[in-house]
C-alpha cells in the first residue's frame, strides 16, 4: 500500500498517512471551499488501510489550528472510521495536539474523546 500526502495549503491541512510506520498526521487548518472533494481520498486511503491492518498499533496525531463546522463533521466522520475500527480489535491511539492558550481546540478534544470510547484518545498539550 502507497502512503499518502498531501500538502497543506492555505485552506487545507498536511495530510500524511504512513502505513510503513502504522503514522497518520493531521496538522493545520481545515477550511477547504469543497470538503467532500477535498478528504475523499483520505476516507478512501484510511478504509482500505484500515482493512488491511493486522495487530500492529497505529498513532494518529491531530494537530490543527484552525477548522470550520464542516471539517468537524468530516473528523467526526473520521474518528467513527477509526472507533468502529477499535471496537473491531484495532489498535488506535489519536494524539489531539492543541496549543497551551487554545481553549476551543482543547474543548473540541475534550467533546472527541468522549463521543469515542474505543480509541485511545489522548489531550496533548503542545510545548510553547
Amino acid at each position: 500500500m502507497e502512503n499518502l500526502k498531501i500538502r497543506a495549503t492555505k485552506y487545507t491541512p498536511e495530510i500524511i498517512f504512513d502505513c510503513e510506520n502504522d503514522q497518520l498526521e493531521i496538522r493545520g487548518e481545515s477550511y477547504p471551499e469543497n470538503i467532500a472533494e477535498f478528504y475523499a481520498p483520505v476516507f478512501e486511503w484510511i478504509e482500505k488501510y484500515l482493512e488491511e491492518l493486522d495487530d500492529r498499533e497505529v498513532t494518529v496525531n491531530m494537530e490543527l489550528i484552525y477548522f470550520n463546522s464542516s471539517s468537524s463533521k468530516i473528523f467526526l466522520d473520521f474518528f467513527e472510521l477509526l472507533d468502529f475500527a477499535a471496537e473491531n480489535g484495532k489498535k488506535i491511539t489519536v494524539n489531539w495536539i492543541y496549543e497551551a492558550d487554545d481553549d476551543d481546540t482543547l474543548e473540541f478534544g475534550v467533546e472527541f474523546q468522549e463521543d469515542f470510547e474505543s480509541l485511545n484518545f489522548s489531550l496533548v498539550q503542545k510545548d510553547s
